[in-house]
Order: C-alpha cells, then sequence, then structure tokens
C-alpha cells in the first residue's frame, strides 16, 4: 500500500477545508474606507458621512433611480426633512411590508435622527437584497447632523 506523510495529509484536509470555506460562505470583499460588496447578492453597501450624502444627492439630483429614505417618525418628518425624500416610519406596523414595496435594484439614501433606526434599516434592506444602500451615519442626539444640516442650508437643498 502507497503511505502518505501525516504531515502532507493535514496540508491536504486544511486546503480541503480552506477550500469549502470560501465556496459556502457569502463571501465579502472590502473595496474602500466604508463600502463592502457582498458577491453573492451583489450589493453596494457603503456608510458615508453628510458630507458625501450632501455629494451624492446633488449628482443624483434628477435621477429617478436614486430615492431618499427618512425612517423617523412622521412627526419628526414634518419638522424637517431632505427634499425629494421619502418618509417610511420604523415604528410603523407595516414598515417591513413598505420596504418590500420598494425596486430593490434602485439606489436608496437612507437617514434618521442619529443613525440608530437608519442602521436597523440597513441591515433589514441588505436581507431583502436590494442592490444599492447608502447609509448616512450621523452623530448628533436630537436632530439631524448638524454638519448635513449646514450643507443642506448652504445650498438651501432643504425641505420640499
Amino acid at each position: 500500500m502507497l503511505q502518505i506523510n501525516q504531515g502532507y495529509l493535514r496540508i491536504l484536509l486544511l486546503l480541503v477545508i480552506i477550500i469549502f470555506g470560501i465556496l459556502f460562505t457569502n463571501a465579502c470583499i472590502k473595496t474602500g474606507k466604508n463600502t463592502v460588496i457582498t458577491e453573492r447578492q451583489n450589493q453596494i453597501i457603503k456608510n458615508i458621512s453628510p458630507e458625501e450624502a450632501y455629494k451624492l444627492i446633488l449628482e443624483n439630483k434628477d435621477n429617478p433611480d436614486f430615492v431618499i429614505i427618512d425612517v423617523r417618525t412622521p412627526e419628526e418628518f414634518s419638522d424637517e426633512h431632505l427634499k425629494k425624500a421619502i418618509n417610511l416610519n420604523y415604528y410603523s406596523d407595516t414598515f417591513q411590508k413598505d420596504l418590500h414595496k420598494l425596486d430593490k435594484n434602485k439606489t436608496y439614501l437612507i437617514y434618521c435622527r442619529t443613525g440608530g433606526r437608519s442602521g436597523n434599516t440597513l441591515n433589514i434592506m441588505q436581507e431583502l437584497d436590494f442592490r444599492v444602500i447608502y447609509w448616512v451615519e450621523l452623530l448628533s442626539g436630537n436632530q439631524l447632523d448638524y454638519r448635513l444640516q449646514v450643507a443642506i442650508n448652504k445650498n438651501r437643498y432643504q425641505r420640499d
């Protein structure tokens, strides 16, 4: 019989485990500071600053496939919101059903007051296989992040 060195056998077993691990996991690629592309779902998910959000909004101001989603309550939304934003109340009983109605092939920018609800929304949208999602990481406690407000007010890109 053919004798196989145990060292070679261990290396072969390790290689087989690694190959199966790569094939059967949801592989992710870090592409930049805050961008993650998931290969299996072909998604682009990016956490962006308020300044980057402002630039993205300007670049897509006439793009019908670019949607801004404010996930705060209707009361918060009526106080102030980004121009052309739609309101999907995170606390609504129909929130997940409302997300299911959206076109998964459009590009979405999601935000809330501090980033908590929009961060949870990002996770839900990722699980629902939305293709392109930008999440604005906000830092303030009681209103839209000051940096985003400055950018909005500076260029009069404010309310509807």
